[in-house]
């Protein structure tokens, strides 16, 4: 057995340079050096490619650890403790008992099971059951099976979503992982072993659910902040009532609709549950009289096709909206305030000019002229607009990232405001067990118009998401529970239509660049659908045209 020579890397400083022997797995190579590590480490990157801890060595090659507050590793924590969790579930309650991994609030995962109550005794025989595992430290085996017969297990313990879902992969093996007894098929990297799964916590909801807390990526010694957010659950259960309606609850269901050729009508079904929705907004904004509609959501939301949508709804109810975007209130270019890396931070409250914003708002709703300011991109300066006066059944829509912050409207009486805040919050999920983060759904929408609209490349758009995410957290999610409305901007359908777009632009980013990772987890994500090509079923109007082209409105 010849000897090999490893370069490891963990937080981009080199920690050792040494020779092992042939067939050494990253496990081995990792217990060696787990003392100069500063959180446990769940999975190695070698050549730019994620990488399990299961693995054996077998050439020179720099391996680079990567811990929990690393993207990946922070994923595969996620998913071996959901393993965790599932097998305990099953040792108490019974090997066929169903579980339901359903949505995510603030990074913990909300949980269902199948005909039990949930009680706060239950929940603490299952955490004492996933902390007597972590403590004896079971291994989490790796299976490679045969398709068919990964199948045949799944449905003998009644996971016919997952099943079905499996049936639509063209491959002879799947990896299944094993956990005591407990077989399952989880879309990702998962640990070897459950010594550092311990950091977790099991909380009963107000329905009969419960959330499945992790730590905080950014403090792992520390849990997820939890908080019931009551209107952002309502949103997530209208979602599933209406993949009830629409008949798709998982992948393989929007699959089967493709090969059964009844996509168009869960298109026009999808789309039409949307303009009901925005109908019934528009009917409370003019019940009520309201003055100003503020809109604000994350990227890639829609909120440009859904203000035009809400403009023609009100249109209908004999009011004439005026839309005013934030982002012309942005201080001159040399004005805005840097970040902590010394750019622009043009995500920040800061870079508005928002006591002019005060002052106009205030002008427009006692009827005033006032003149509207346009902002240029090209030259980074504020230049003179159009003034307009709000008249009788006249109101404002003001749209942008921090429209659901106060300290833009201050000057607005609350009667005669009107908050809405949109997100992609996904209805979809892969299976019971695999659910698809809102985060992943919005990045297809962004590097899809990103590619064709903005051009930027989808190595540029992976290197500034998570940055685009660290303003959201910090400068929108903190106010989204202030909406009158939350508008749920995702269709069920869209996964199936960016896939043909978004795939071609991943298989581009090559294994010799740092995106090859990311680029690699987004296309296997794309494998479980099917992809939709009747474009010409999806009405110009839909927010998905805001992402693909061919919109009626302007962008």
């Amino acid at each position: 057995m010849k000897d090999i020579n490893i370069k490891v890397k963990y937080n981009n400083n080199e920690i050792l340079q040494s020779s092992f022997k042939e067939g050494t797995t990253l496990y081995s190579i990792k217990e060696q050096l787990k003392d100069k590590f500063n959180y446990p480490i769940f999975l190695a990157k070698i050549n730019n490619e994620n990488i399990e801890l299961f693995k054996e060595i077998n050439e020179d090659c720099e391996i680079e650890f990567l811990d929990i507050t690393n993207k990946h590793g922070y994923l595969v924590y996620k998913r071996s403790i959901a393993l965790l969790m599932i097998n305990a579930i099953r040792k108490i309650l019974g090997e066929d008992t169903r579980i339901f991994i359903k949505y995510s609030i603030n990074q913990n995962w909300f949980c269902e099971i199948e005909n039990v109550e949930i009680t706060e005794d239950l929940l603490n025989q299952i955490s004492n059951y996933m902390l007597k595992v972590t403590i004896e430290n079971k291994p989490i085996k790796k299976m490679n099976v045969p398709t068919n017969e990964c199948i045949k297990l799944l449905n003998k313990y009644k996971m016919y979503d997952r099943a079905n879902g499996l049936s639509f992969v063209r491959k002879s093996s799947i990896n299944l992982y094993k956990l005591e007894d407990t077989y399952d098929y989880l879309y990702g990297p998962m640990a070897v072993d459950t010594k550092d799964l311990s950091g977790f916590k099991l909380i009963k909801n107000e329905n009969n659910s419960f959330t499945l807390n992790f730590l905080d990526r950014d403090n792992p010694t520390e849990l997820n902040q939890y908080k019931s957010i009551k209107k952002l659950i309502d949103v997530f259960e209208e979602s599933a009532r209406c993949s009830k309606i629409i008949g798709v609850d998982y992948a393989g269901a929007l699959n089967n609709a493709i090969c059964e050729e009844r996509i168009q009508d869960i298109i026009l079904i999808s789309e039409a549950l949307q303009e009901k929705k925005i109908a019934n907004i528009a009917d409370m904004i003019t019940k009520d009289n309201k003055k100003v509609i503020l809109i604000a959501g994350p990227s890639s939301s829609g909120k440009t096709t859904f203000a035009n949508r809400i403009c023609i709804q009100l249109k209908v109810n004999g009011i004439t909206p005026y839309v005013i975007s934030l982002d012309n209130y942005y201080l001159n270019r040399e004005n805005v305030p840097l970040d902590e890396d010394g750019k622009p931070d043009f995500e920040c409250l800061e870079s508005l000019d928002v006591e002019r914003i005060n002052k106009d708002m205030e002008s427009l709703i006692k009827g005033e002229p006032t003149e509207i300011p346009k902002f240029n991109f090209i030259t980074g300066k504020r230049e003179k607009g159009k003034t307009i006066t709000l008249k009788e059944n006249e109101v404002i829509i003001i749209e942008g990232i921090h429209g659901l912050n106060e300290k833009i409207s201050k000057n607005i009486d609350k009667k005669d405001k009107f908050k809405i805040f949109i997100s992609a919050l996904t209805q979809l999920n892969i299976d019971s067990h695999n659910r698809i983060s809102t985060t992943d759904a919005r990045i297809f929408r962004r590097l899809v118009r990103d590619h064709y609209f903005r051009g930027f490349g989808v190595n540029k758009t992976i290197q500034i998401w998570s940055d685009v995410m660290k303003g959201e957290v910090k400068n929108i999610f903190p106010f989204q529970e202030e909406a009158d409305v939350i508008f749920n901007s995702a269709l069920i359908y869209e996964l199936a239509v960016l896939k043909p777009f978004a795939d071609p632009l991943l298989y581009k980013v090559t294994k010799d660049e740092e995106e090859y990772s990311e680029a690699t987890r987004l296309i296997k994500f794309l494998d479980s659908f099917l992809p939709i090509n009747c474009l010409e079923a999806i009405p110009p109007n839909s927010i998905i045209r805001e992402f693909i082209g061919g919109s009626c409105f302007e962008h």
